[in-house]
């Protein structure tokens, strides 16, 4: 069955760097897209970034130049490198997976958490000032 399981996340100083794995099995990254949120209480879920099934990747202005998603297909596993956080960035961080639009025009779609079908449980990162 599909499952994702996020790790990486902790305490850090602003001005600092985490990085985020999310480890998927029962399918492979060349079938589904991931996508990485971010859940503040009170708020909607905020799309961050995505890697698609082919490497097409894109971020949220929130968090271009800052974050950088990739991925190890050998490992099945998308990583979320987040330099410059700032305390705005403390919040529950998941992964999601989703087969991409077949249009690519639609791509932007996956920084959008309702087209997401699986989600792992989240790892906290909080940043203080």
């Amino acid at each position: 069955q599909v499952q994702l399981v996020e790790s990486g996340g902790g305490l850090v100083q602003a001005g600092g760097s985490l990085k985020l794995s999310c480890e998927a099995s029962g399918f492979t990254l060349d079938y589904g897209a991931i996508g990485w949120f971010r859940q503040v209480p009170g708020k909607e879920r905020e799309g961050l970034s995505y890697i698609s099934t082919d490497g097409t990747t894109d971020y949220s202005d929130s968090v271009k130049g800052r974050f950088t998603i990739s991925r190890d297909v050998g490992k099945n596993t998308v990583y979320l490198q987040m330099d410059g956080l700032k305390p705005e960035d403390t919040g529950v961080y998941y992964c999601a997976t989703s087969r991409p639009p077949a249009d690519r025009k639609l791509l932007y779609m996956l920084l959008q958490h309702r087209v997401y079908d699986y989600w792992g449980r989240g790892t906290q990162v909080t940043v203080s000032s």
